[in-house]
Parts: structure tokens; sequence; C-alpha cells
């Protein structure tokens, strides 16, 4: 089964499911679906950074400072994070990613997604998979905030880093759900 195929939750801005599609229809139609999000750290406390292929259908050639992807149809966002985490990385036996928080991604264009936040420390060699990861490194934070300018970056991981960094700060996870369970 291709990535367009793959059968998505639809959910309302409350993210309650109201429907299912082939994730290649959710993308054209702009229908609001889930998503998860993960800052993998290595044992040095650097983030994981990669740069996305050509060839993904959201954000090509993009870089971005989580791994992660969509929630199947029936999946919890627990269970995605550790799936995406694991396959992205390319990886196998990593602890649960800890959920933070949950928040409505939109971008004012008719896309939004229902975005679960989580974090894990990484500490196997990884091999991300050649066709979702085109490059990568485990950056130091302040180089991630110094290349916040000069690197073309996922604006849905951008908004997920900024809510991040307030909860990081001041605990309340931001705007936006963040009390939701991760399931």
């Amino acid at each position: 089964m291709s990535a367009a195929d793959e059968i998505l939750d639809i959910v309302d801005e409350h993210d309650q499911v109201i429907g299912q599609f082939p994730r290649g229809e959710v993308y054209a139609r702009g229908l609001r679906h889930r998503c998860v999000f993960i800052q993998a750290r290595d044992a040095e406390g650097r983030i994981f950074v990669h740069r996305r292929t050509p060839t993904k259908l959201v954000f090509p050639s993009l870089y971005d400072m989580f791994v992660g992807g969509v929630v199947g149809a029936g999946e919890s966002y627990g269970t995605a994070a550790l799936r995406e985490a694991e396959e992205e990385l390319g990886v196998s036996g990593l602890p649960q990613p800890r959920h933070l928080f949950t928040f409505l991604y939109d971008n004012g264009s008719g896309r939004s997604w229902w975005s679960a936040v989580h974090e894990v420390r990484c500490e196997l060699p990884v091999r991300p998979q050649a066709e979702e990861v085109a490059w990568y490194d485990f950056l130091p934070e302040a180089e991630v905030e110094r290349r916040l300018g000069d690197w073309e970056w996922v604006p849905d991981g951008l908004a997920a880093y900024e809510r991040l960094k307030a909860f990081r700060s001041d605990g309340s996870g931001g705007s936006g759900g963040a009390g939701q369970d991760a399931g």
C-alpha cells in the first residue's frame, strides 16, 4: 500500500472522529486529521534535525526538528508516536515517547491537524529511512536556534517548536488542548 492509500481518521475542531479517508484524499481536500511530533534527543541532549526528501507528500525538502507523521485510522497518538519515531530514526526498542501536549495546528489557509507533541531519548545508533530523510544530524539546541532564520523549516514543526519552548519555560503547554490525553 502506498502512503497516499493509508486510511486516516478525519476529526472535527474538538479532535472527535467524524470520518475516514485515504491520506492522498485527506491532503488533496485539506481534511483535518491527526499527527504526532516527537522531539528526539541523543544521550548528550542534542536534538535530531533532518531535511525531508523531495518526494515527501507534504513539505518536501524542508528541515524539521521533529520526527513524526500522521496517525492512522483507529491508532492512538501514543502508538503512532512510538511507530513514527522508530520508523524515521531507523531503530527498534525506543522507550515510549512521553506526551507533552496537544494543539490544533492551523496555517490559516484551510490546512489544519491535531498535533500531539512528544519527546524521547534515543541512545541507539540511528539509521533514518532514505525515502523520508535526505540529511540528518544531532544538533545542540543553540545551533537549532541559530538555524531557525537560515534554513527553510516545515511550518507545523516550527509551530510545535515554539509551543514546546513555551511549554518548557512555563509548564502550561501553551494554548489549544494542552491537557489532552495522548491515548
